[in-house]
């Protein structure tokens, strides 16, 4: 006798089919021109060629910098997750027996309890494996940037080819990032099947709706769609004079 159910199945089937069909809604499917991710992308890409129109790239720098930290945070949260994930493993008998006193409709089967934490480790490891890369990818990225030459000094073909190379290499760790944020927001739904095969299916429904949203309908698609025409904004002497990194000096 297996440790999963039918109705087991069915809910693991229907988790996997639309966290990998929501992938490849956004990735390859004629729909992903209009996803927000696409549209960020197509911004790395605006990003890199003012970077090359600048000779000081000091905010370009700052701005990666941010970018390589906040993966590198994702990728030690992955990693605590799966340590975190080993004590349920660990404490299953324990866990089952409290939520037993307290009613809390969890299976009591000790296979299935580590069926499904050995699960959510696989999640997490997945997701630590996207942000390492996508943490590799942004070192790539500033690496070739350092290799942009002065837009002054240097042949137009030589510099937008080295402009496209780094404009890839950003979007590429910025695919590889959502993908590691969405085995994150996947795993919230997973999590549902700990209280059953029910629960399962309604929190990966949950999670597949609130995902869609944010990526076809949201107020940050809406803000950067090309649609939208921005009101103009009157620019006093007193709001600070650009500098030659493209930002504004407050203090001027």
């Amino acid at each position: 006798m297996t440790a999963l159910a039918p109705l087991d199945w069915i809910a693991v089937g229907w988790f996997l089919t639309a966290w990998m069909g929501f992938n490849l809604i956004v990735e390859v499917s004629p729909l992903k021109t209009r996803t927000l991710s696409m549209r960020m992308e197509a911004y790395r890409y605006s990003w890199m060629r003012m970077m090359a129109s600048r000779q000081v790239r000091i905010m370009d720098t700052a701005i990666l910098t941010g970018l390589q930290q906040g993966t590198a945070f994702f990728a030690s949260t992955a990693l605590l997750a799966i340590g975190g994930a080993f004590t349920l493993l660990n404490a299953a008998d324990r866990i089952v027996e409290i939520a037993g006193d307290l009613s809390v409709p969890v299976v009591a089967n000790r296979t299935l309890w580590e069926v499904k934490v050995l699960g959510l480790m696989l999640i997490f490891a997945y997701a630590f494996f996207k942000f390492s890369w996508a943490y590799r990818l942004f070192n790539y990225a500033s690496i070739v940037m350092g290799s942009v030459p002065d837009a002054a000094t240097t042949d137009r073909e030589g510099l937008a080819s080295t402009v496209h190379k780094a404009g890839k290499l950003n979007a590429l760790a910025g695919r590889h990032f959502n993908r590691g944020q969405r085995a994150f927001f996947f795993s919230i739904g997973f999590m549902g099947w700990f209280a059953g095969p029910h629960a399962l299916g309604v929190t990966t429904l949950a999670v597949l709706i609130v995902l869609l949203r944010r990526q076809f309908a949201s107020n940050a698609l809406e803000a950067i769609s090309d649609s939208e025409q921005a009101p103009s904004v009157p620019i006093n002497e007193t709001s600070g004079a650009n500098t030659d990194t493209g930002s504004s000096n407050p203090f001027t």
